[in-house]
């Protein structure tokens, strides 16, 4: 099914966009919703993409992937435009995309390199850039097969790295690693300022809250309402890359750290799991995860797997899924109100916390906030606390820690608060308070 999506413009790099349906594979989700998810790959790039269609075969052909008069008739489409890109969402070996790129005369990439490529446009930090980078090098050290003349080259003569016969592939590789070390040592760092920033907030008590979920399912609408940050937020795959914190204050008085992280999507390359890794510890340390779903998405819980499937991939046990995760409905003014028994069910039965939102018309948004405080406080009680004209500082510390339900104050000016605190807190504040009175 060939398909002209968007308009087309000279300046812009054309593509050509092709679903792989593999009868012997079994696709994440159906074949056209992977061929539009690519096309949206596509977008998020500012490609024009020309002609997208699905392809249908038995099982991969080992030197191109696709049969023989598929390749023929991508060829027959790319006659038509000037040397435009083709992507093949699956996954080519290197040898693979070389055949193809011999046959079609044109560049030829797969979901990876897509996926990389969009990437490297959206990182804007330093930490961001040395992430896509190390993806990138890593996912190219596959690719080092002898594609182009040079490697074919020998070098010879004393004084040169590697000594004399050593083939330029084998130079090439060398200088490869000798880069992923020096991103993987400078990543190394990024780590420890990240890791004091999380033990400067673990001395303050601030817990953090850190937004997960599918790209494009309103994440970073979902932050800036939150926290009246001014994180881009676009309907694009993969419009936020870099991690934001922002610290927000409760309706209780509680101060915590809101971290918007980037989005997840069905066969995230491992090279980006793996380079991520230090952006992706904001997720594994996070004292609570907001799971934001597209409610309006047509495959709602194929995604919501692929998240969960991340989610384990970085190491966060079933376990801590089921105590710390609520999930967050997004877009609840255009979803599918049928589904809402579904969703419930899946989604509510498993002890989890759920609620429905719209992020960008702000609405629910105090149930968002209100599942957040209930997920705090699920280990708290009511203490009351008895406290004289002295001790100013630790009414201040339980105004600013707890939630204060009550208070009253009797003839000699003692103050009764009637306060709710979480186990933690309480322990934290007989230790800093020792001479103020506890009564229940």
């Amino acid at each position: 099914m060939g398909t002209d999506y968007f308009d087309h413009s000279e300046s812009a790099q054309q593509a050509i966009v092709i679903q792989p349906s593999v009868r012997q594979w079994r696709l994440p989700r159906e074949a056209d919703v992977m061929l539009a998810e690519a096309i949206g790959l596509g977008e998020a790039i500012a490609l024009d993409v020309v002609h997208a269609e699905v392809l249908s075969l038995q099982a991969p052909h080992a030197p191109t992937f696709l049969r023989a008069g598929q390749v023929e008739h991508i060829g027959a489409i790319a006659d038509d435009y000037d040397h435009p890109l083709i992507i093949i969402n699956a996954s080519l070996s290197p040898v693979q995309q070389r055949n193809l790129e011999n046959r079609l005369k044109c560049k030829v990439i797969d979901r990876t390199a897509l996926i990389l490529e969009i990437f490297g446009a959206r990182a804007n930090t330093h930490a961001g850039r040395l992430q896509v980078e190390l993806a990138a090098m890593m996912f190219q050290r596959s690719r080092l097969v002898r594609s182009w003349t040079h490697l074919e080259r020998q070098r010879g003569g004393g004084g040169f790295l590697g000594g004399p016969g050593e083939r330029q592939i084998e130079l090439d590789r060398r200088m490869l690693m000798d880069r992923v070390v020096r991103i993987k040592a400078e990543l190394k760092d990024v780590q420890r300022t990240r890791a004091l920033q999380r033990q400067n907030r673990t001395r303050s008590e601030t817990p953090t809250i850190a937004l997960v979920g599918y790209t494009n399912a309103g994440k970073s609408t979902l932050f800036n309402a939150l926290t009246g940050a001014g994180v881009l937020s676009k309907d694009m795959l993969f419009a936020t890359l870099d991690p934001t914190m922002r610290q927000t204050q409760l309706p209780s008085g509680r101060t915590i750290v809101l971290a918007d992280t980037v989005g997840f999507i069905s066969q995230l390359p491992t090279e980006l799991i793996e380079a991520f890794k230090s952006t992706l510890e904001e997720v594994v340390q996070a004292d609570i995860l907001l799971h934001v779903h597209d409610g309006a998405s047509p495959v709602l819980f194929e995604e919501a797997e692929d998240v969960k499937s991340v989610l384990r991939d970085i190491g966060i046990s079933d376990e801590r899924l089921a105590r710390d995760l609520i999930h967050v409905m997004n877009k609840s003014d255009i979803m599918d109100k049928e589904l809402g028994e579904a969703i419930a069910h899946e989604f509510g039965s498993a002890g989890n916390q759920l609620v429905t939102c719209s992020a960008l018309n702000e609405s629910g948004l105090d149930d968002v906030i209100d599942a957040i405080e209930a997920l705090l406080s699920q280990d708290s009680q009511i203490i009351e606390v008895a406290l004289g004209p002295a001790d100013g500082a630790a009414r201040a510390w339980l105004y600013q820690r707890g939630d204060v339900q009550s208070d009253k104050i009797d003839d000699a000016g003692v103050q009764t608060l009637f306060v709710r605190l979480d186990s933690a807190d309480e322990a934290r504040f007989e230790k800093q308070f020792p001479a103020v009175q506890i009564l229940a």
